[in-house]
C-alpha cells in the first residue's frame, strides 16, 4: 500500500501538519497523564480505522511501558478491569467526542460528570484538545491512505 499523497512534501498539507504538530504541544506539556494521552489516541484511532495512528500510538505506548494486556483491551475497555476510573472517563469522552454524529447531544452529561470527577480544568482542556487533534490526524491519514506498520517509536519526535 502506498500513500496517495506525501503530506510533508505537499505545500498546503505540509504547512497544515506542521501547525497541527505545534497545536499538540500544549497537551503534551500538560499534567494529563501520558498513559491516558496514548489510550485516548489509540481509542479514537480504532474508531476511525486509522492504521497509521494505531501503529504509532500502540508502539509509543509500549515503548513507554504500557502493558500488552492493556493495549489489547482498549477496544473493549468497558468490559476490562485493567483501566482506572479516570482512564475509563477519558475513554468514554473520547468515544463520544469522536462519534459526534451518532448522538444529537454529543458528549453525555454522565460522561462529562465522570470526566469532571477525575480531572482538573487543565486536564479537561487537554482531553478536549487531544480528542480534537487525534481525530484530525486520523482523518488526514485515512484520506491520504498512509500505510501502517513501519513506524518506530519516537521517529517523529
Amino acid at each position: 500500500m502506498e500513500a496517495r499523497i506525501n503530506m510533508f512534501e505537499n505545500e498546503i498539507t505540509g504547512k497544515f501538519v506542521k501547525r497541527l504538530i505545534a497545536a499538540s504541544h500544549p497537551v503534551e506539556e500538560s499534567s494529563l497523564p501520558k498513559a491516558t494521552q496514548e489510550l485516548v489516541k489509540i481509542r479514537a484511532s480504532q474508531i476511525n480505522g486509522c492504521g497509521m495512528c494505531l501503529d504509532m500510538h500502540t508502539k509509543d505506548a509500549a515503548a513507554a511501558g504500557e502493558t500488552a494486556v492493556r493495549l489489547a483491551l482498549v477496544a473493549a475497555w468497558r468490559e476490562a478491569v485493567v483501566f482506572t476510573e479516570a482512564e475509563r472517563a477519558a475513554l468514554a469522552l473520547t468515544e463520544e467526542g469522536t462519534r459526534l454524529a451518532d448522538s444529537h447531544t454529543g458528549v453525555s452529561d454522565e460522561t462529562w460528570a465522570a470526566v469532571r470527577k477525575h480531572y482538573d480544568d487543565e486536564q479537561i482542556g487537554a482531553l478536549i484538545a487531544l480528542v480534537a487533534t487525534i481525530n484530525a490526524w486520523n482523518r488526514l491519514n485515512v484520506i491520504a491512505r498512509n500505510p501502517a506498520g513501519e513506524y518506530q517509536p519516537g521517529m517523529f519526535g
